[in-house]
């Protein structure tokens, strides 16, 4: 599976800590979901002061009750000590519930105001974009990266400000007390940056890897839980569970990779930790013994215990900094999607209002799904307002792709396409495709009711007018059978001809005045494609219809047909006229006439 934007530096040269591709992937997390929230950030980080200053002030306590042990021995003082000792870490306690808690309501609701953009913005990505892109992919933009970056934000980034702020608060409160003690414990800061920029490079092309490889699986499983039918049919059950225990395979290999990366920070930052807590007691016990430092036992204790509130909260920073090289690829993955911009949009000023009821007409149209095997050149078609024309051909000659370009679900490369006399580009979009009902051969079916899904195309329609659709497409008889029930993933409890039923209802409830039907009856059987034709037909008068077809009995009656091959328009004519030139509609007909006896 290609994932373009998470491939975006598969090289191995070495990358900085902060990419400028990360600085603007922050900026825009930071500009659009969490700026406008900065009073309660405010709050958060007010809060995680109070814990700070607890923390100091639990040291400078320590310290007098410590010198009251050794030295005062007054009762009352201890207690007194004790008492508040106990208030502040109630205050710290209280503030440990609130602040996760707070947080995490800031980060899942920013989280899902960028779920709720994203999904808008993907609404309007060109038909191409689905066409290229696996369901994995998007399903891994919108679910788990989506997911991860709320939990790091809401949690690891909240716990690494709060570690930040101890280290500050504490470590000034030791510098203030012994300032040449404190600069012999932090002669271990270099080895922990060094550590974190041997690291981080690392894991971020891990993640990379990981997140190319879960979206490959995630596009696995659903093609294998999609295409189960043929799986059982052809015995391939070994085959699939091989091919996705493959894929779980090198998901666990990258992540064991990952947490090797992340797993030499811990060791080295305790190791180097030890060699500044020997340095403070040995330099510092020297201190307390000489008389040439102001310096008791209390001071060295007190300094020591300042010291494990330090180097615990940095032990947790350096790990937030591995984590947040991982952060920083799904941030990355999101706003690569955020930075995809459609090529059909409404142009300045477009028109909403033109003749629904117009000839359609493509004039030298060229069109390409890839520049390597273009479709169409020049190619020219008129659908005459009010009328019955068909388009037959082999398959691939571009039939239902005619289809697709007056919806304008692709845009043209060259020539025009006009509806009643207006350029299709310069109506807007939602109006143009307004104007269409369809039957297309790839029906949506969604897991809910024979009701609901008939009701989809038109929210606000009456009872009465969902029944009579259903009536015209002679599937109202189902509908009272099965009542609510849903049908199953993607209608996965009715027949092919049952599907196509529902999107005929569909188009007798749209009742748009363009018609556009794609194989509107290949899945039903003789006698119902009768019946079915009839009501189609009372749906197209008045309209303007274009059929595509591969049976040829569903289209004999029509006003017009076209003939296309390799995507040039060879014939065209009534069934009559196609018949007497002897050409290619003619053997295609001499083929399918068994059917029609």
């Amino acid at each position: 599976m290609k994932l373009n934007p998470l491939a975006r530096s598969k090289n191995n040269s070495k990358l900085p800590f902060f990419t400028k591709q990360d600085i603007e992937n922050i900026k825009w997390f930071w500009d659009n979901y969490l700026i406008q929230r900065t009073p309660w950030l405010f709050a958060v980080l007010g809060l995680i002061l109070v814990q700070g200053v607890a923390y100091q002030q639990f040291l400078s306590l320590t310290e007098s009750g410590l010198r009251v042990i050794f030295d005062a021995g007054v009762i009352s003082d201890l207690v007194q000590v004790c008492a508040v000792v106990f208030g502040l870490f109630a205050v710290r306690g209280l503030t440990s519930y609130i602040v996760p808690r707070l947080s995490t309501w800031l980060a899942s609701s920013a989280v899902m105001e960028l779920r709720r953009d994203l999904i808008e913005h993907m609404m309007t990505f060109d038909l191409s974009y689905f066409d290229r892109t696996s369901p994995g992919e998007t399903i891994l933009r919108l679910v788990s990266q989506a997911d991860g970056l709320s939990q790091f934000v809401g949690q690891a980034t909240v716990n690494a400000v709060r570690d930040f702020v101890t280290v500050v608060i504490v470590s000034g409160y030791l510098i203030y007390k012994a300032p040449v003690l404190f600069g012999t414990a932090i002669v271990i800061a270099p080895v922990i940056i060094l550590i974190l920029q041997y690291v981080s490079h690392k894991i971020k092309m891990v993640q990379r890897e990981a997140e190319n490889v879960l979206g490959a699986y995630m596009n696995a499983l659903e093609e294998t839980v999609n295409g189960m039918r043929t799986v059982k049919i052809s015995n391939q059950e070994k085959f699939e569970e091989a091919r996705l225990l493959q894929s779980t395979e090198g998901i666990r290999d990258l992540q064991i990779r990952l947490q090797a990366a992340q797993a030499v920070v811990m060791p080295a930052i305790d190791i180097a930790s030890a060699f500044a807590y020997a340095l403070v007691i040995g330099f510092g016990g020297y201190m307390a013994i000489s008389p040439a430092y102001d310096i008791d036992g209390a001071a060295i204790i007190t300094f020591l215990i300042g010291l494990v509130m330090v180097f615990d909260p940095m032990r947790n920073l350096a790990k937030f900094f591995t984590q947040l090289q991982a952060a920083l690829i799904l941030l990355d993955g999101v706003n690569s999607m955020n930075a995809i911009k459609p090529t059909i949009r409404d142009r300045d000023d477009p028109k909403d209002s033109f003749d629904t009821r117009g000839e359609i007409l493509l004039r030298d149209v060229t069109f390409a799904y890839s520049p390597e095997s273009p479709l169409f050149d020049r190619l020219s078609l008129d659908f005459p307002a009010g009328q019955r024309t068909a388009i037959v051909g082999a398959t691939g000659s571009g039939k239902t792709t005619i289809l697709s370009l007056i919806s304008r679900l692709y845009e043209i490369e060259g020539g025009e396409i006009t509806i009643g006399g207006t350029n299709i580009r310069d109506i807007r979009i939602s109006s143009l495709r307004q104007a269409f009902s369809v039957v297309a051969q790839d029906i949506v079916i969604f897991n809910a009711s024979l009701w609901e899904n008939i009701k989809y195309v038109r929210p606000e329609s009456t009872d009465e007018e969902i029944w009579e659709a259903a009536e015209s497409a002679e599937i109202a008889d189902l509908i009272r059978a099965r009542g609510d029930l849903p049908l199953g993933p993607k209608g996965a409890q009715l027949s092919g001809g049952q599907k196509q039923r529902i999107a005929i209802a569909r188009a007798f409830l749209r009742n748009a005045p363009i018609l556009l039907l794609d194989e509107a009856t290949s899945a039903l059987d003789q006698r119902t494609e009768e019946r079915v034709k009839r009501s189609l037909a009372r749906l197209a008068e008045g309209k303007t219809t274009i059929i595509v077809a591969h049976r040829l009995s569903a289209i004999s009656d029509a006003d017009k047909i076209y003939v296309l091959d390799q995507g040039r328009a060879v014939e065209s004519g009534t069934h009559e006229e196609l018949l007497a030139l002897g050409g290619l509609y003619h053997g295609m007909y001499s083929t399918q006439k068994g059917e029609y006896r």
